[in-house]
């Protein structure tokens, strides 16, 4: 386990690589708590020894320290009062700093590393995020993300500062009697020990905790995304109840952890308190003695305080820990998953594909052993329309899926322009698909943000064009806020027809050479259908287009039907096939 702690712990030092300068200006603001912390009991030493005792100054005071004040005891009262005010204002000050940029470059920290991890989010497959959950990513994210700020920034920091401060004061307490430093620094080895025995249940409960946090929040996303159909069916009670049990196990877990961390904290505080008894017990020996005075027992019992606080932060540091490495794990985790869909080493670049597909003995699985299309073949000439028919679960979203490259066949090739998807640029293939969903994707931005989604660069004559080809403009001029009215989450602002017209919009905009319409009509009613119809026709035109749809009417304009059938294509029309593919041709007209 240390070996993993190590490697984890230096992958989080890389990430914090661009940020050493303002890591290094915190560590140099936080090292000056160590010469306040030492000259915190300072002048309580001084009251006791020099004003209420008859000793002398010691001989770095005595050499800056008028003669009039040394030998007036009010005059040295205020003096040994006011350096201890200073010395509280200074620690203050020197606090104030140190959180404010510590603070800072912790956030930029996170932010960076947040950043990474979305990226990387977004690059896996949706096959992935399916198994996993969106709620699972969506915790690494926000949450695990957080492990880089406290390793990096604030446990660094504190654990160097600990360890100068430890120093500083063991060679303080050395000076005044060696035999009570010794003992006080005898507990370390026993600290060290107690940490090791803690780390791994730390550890794993962590990681139980997380877990369980994850699964609550998939609950709340699952319940707030369909939240209308929730309240449809009445189902809130049973949903409360669901989250209620998801959130009593993260709870539960958490308070085991709280356990684990409190047992810990008792051993270390236990060991720190003998250690201290120790140290109190012959100190006072030695005042009675005359080996030092009583000012000096002062001292050593204030810098005794100040010695263990840097040892149990190391020693809490070392438990507490264990939390963060269990969240850099799976931020890590998540970081290192390699893409179900990667992108080969020299990639050809595609600016505009003259639109040719073919799918040469194609087959893919979600899953091992079960084949969601089966050895599928068939020839797409430019500018040509295809329709895909067959029941729910036949395989026609998998196979626009395959042709949009969310997923890689596991056998066979799909070729555009007779080259293989998966030797283009994957953003440049991606730019030559225009795509029509059954259930529209938009935004929580503006209508005219939304049109413009694939092309942000567009200007807003460009936006009102395609807003116009798809029959959208009308009732975008109707709004009050016109192109900039806000949509609303998931655009259940606008109703359904207006929701696809801005999706058909976007695909105007676009201006691919490929389009995907995915059962763009199913959910409108048979007035609307008409008018995206019309508008689909305008937008097929001189695209390869590939509609998928139910109906067979809406299924009439297109030149090749093809019929899918449990994953495997059943029938292509109305041209003939020839082996290995099948090859159709446009009809005249």
């Amino acid at each position: 386990m240390i070996a993993r702690d190590l490697h984890l712990l230096r992958r989080l030092f890389q990430e914090a690589r661009p940020f050493w300068a303002q890591i290094v200006g915190v560590f140099l603001v936080s090292i000056l708590a160590v010469p306040l912390a030492l000259l915190t009991p300072v002048p309580l030493k001084l009251a006791v020894d020099n004003v209420i005792g008859d000793q002398p100054l010691p001989g770095v005071l005595a050499a800056v320290v008028p003669e009039g004040i040394q030998h007036s005891n009010g005059a040295l009262l205020v003096l040994v009062s006011l350096m201890f005010a200073a010395v509280a204002l200074l620690t203050q000050v020197q606090e104030l700093l140190q959180t404010v940029l510590q603070t800072s470059t912790g956030e930029q920290l996170v932010l960076r590393f947040r950043g990474r991890l979305f990226a990387q989010a977004q690059r896996l497959s949706l096959l992935y995020h399916d198994r996993a959950g969106t709620a699972d990513s969506t915790y690494r994210v926000i949450e695990d993300s957080k492990a880089v700020q406290y390793i990096a920034s604030d446990t660094l920091v504190s654990f160097v500062t600990a360890v100068a401060a430890l120093a500083s004061m063991l060679y303080v307490t050395f000076l005044v009697d060696w035999q009570l430093a010794l003992l006080a620094i005898a507990v370390v080895p026993v600290l060290g020990f107690v940490s090791v025995q803690f780390r791994r249940g730390l550890r794993t409960r962590s990681h139980e905790a997380k877990r369980l946090e994850s699964s609550a929040l998939s609950v709340v996303q699952e319940v707030l995304t369909g939240l209308r159909v929730v309240k449809a069916f009445s189902q809130e009670e049973r949903e409360h109840d669901r989250f209620y049990e998801r959130a009593s196990d993260g709870m539960l877990a958490r308070v085991r952890l709280a356990l684990v961390k409190g047992q810990y904290s008792l051993a270390v505080g236990t060991v720190i308190g003998v250690g201290g008894a120790l140290v109190l017990y012959l100190g006072v020996r030695r005042v009675q003695s005359g080996a030092i005075t009583l000012g000096d027992l002062l001292l050593v019992m204030g810098y005794l305080s100040q010695l263990y606080a840097p040892i149990k932060t190391m020693a809490k540091t070392s438990g507490t820990l264990q939390n963060s490495l269990a969240s850099a794990e799976r931020a890590f985790e998540l970081l290192d998953r390699e893409a179900d869909v990667p992108e080969r080493p020299g990639a050809r670049p595609l600016e505009r594909a003259r639109g040719r597909v073919a799918f040469a003995h194609v087959s893919f699985g979600y899953e091992p052993g079960r084949l969601a299309l089966e050895d599928v073949s068939f020839v797409a000439e430019p500018e040509m329309r295809v329709g895909i028919a067959g029941h729910s679960g036949a395989g026609k979203s998998t196979l626009v899926n395959l042709l949009m490259r969310l997923h890689d066949p596991s056998a066979g090739r799909i070729e555009l322009d007779g080259v293989d998807l998966r030797d283009y640029r994957l953003a440049d293939l991606r730019r030559q698909l225009g795509i029509v969903l059954q259930d529209p994707v938009l935004f929580s931005a503006s209508i005219a943000d939304n049109i413009a989604y694939a092309r942000p660069e567009a200007t807003s004559r460009e936006v009102e064009a395609a807003a116009r080809a798809a029959d959208a403009h009308d009732f975008i001029a109707a709004l009050p806020a016109g192109y900039d009215a806000p949509v609303g989450e998931r655009g259940l602002r606008l109703s359904g027809g207006e929701r696809q017209r801005i999706s058909l919009a976007r695909a105007f905009l676009t201006d691919a050479p490929l389009l995907i319409l995915d059962e763009p009509t199913s959910s409108v009613d048979i007035r609307t259908e008409a008018a995206i119809l019309t508008a689909m026709e305008r937008l097929m035109a001189g695209r390869t287009s590939f509609m998928i749809a139910h109906r067979a009417s809406t299924l009439a304009i297109c030149d090749l039907r093809l019929e899918l059938a449990a994953g495997r294509l059943v029938e292509a029309g109305p041209a003939a096939a020839r082996d290995p593919m099948l090859v159709p041709q446009r009809e005249a007209g």
